[in-house]
C-alpha cells in the first residue's frame, strides 16, 4: 500500500512538469512522465527494454496497451498521473515503449 502511495504522489508531482511534451513526442513523454516508474521498475511496473517483461503485454495489442496508460491500470493512475497530457501524448509514449521494448 505505501508503494502504491509512493508511486501516486510521484505521477502527480510529475504531472506538474510534463505539460511541455508535445503530442507524437513519444521520447519526450516517456521521458518526463513514465520513466519516474518504468525505467526503475517502481510499483512492479515493466521496466523499459524488458522485452520478457513487455513480452505477454505488447502481444494484447496496441489498443490495449493504449486503455491501459489512458485509463490507469493496477498502480499506474490514468495518463500516469499526469491529466493535462492528451490521448495522443500518451498513446506515442505508448508506441516508444514498444519500439524500444521488443
Amino acid at each position: 500500500m505505501k508503494t502504491l502511495r509512493t508511486s501516486l504522489l510521484l505521477a502527480a508531482m510529475l504531472g506538474l512538469v510534463t505539460a511541455g511534451a508535445s503530442a507524437g513526442d513519444g521520447k519526450g513523454t516517456y521521458d518526463k512522465a513514465c520513466a519516474v516508474c518504468h525505467a526503475a521498475g517502481v510499483a512492479n511496473a515493466p521496466k523499459l527494454g524488458d522485452q520478457a517483461a513487455w513480452k505477454d503485454r505488447i502481444a494484447k495489442g496496441k489498443e490495449t496497451l493504449y486503455t491501459s496508460a489512458l485509463k490507469g491500470l493496477n498502480a499506474m493512475p490514468p495518463k500516469g498521473g499526469n491529466m493535462s497530457l492528451s490521448d495522443a501524448d500518451v498513446e506515442a509514449a505508448v508506441d516508444y515503449i514498444v519500439s524500444k521494448s521488443q
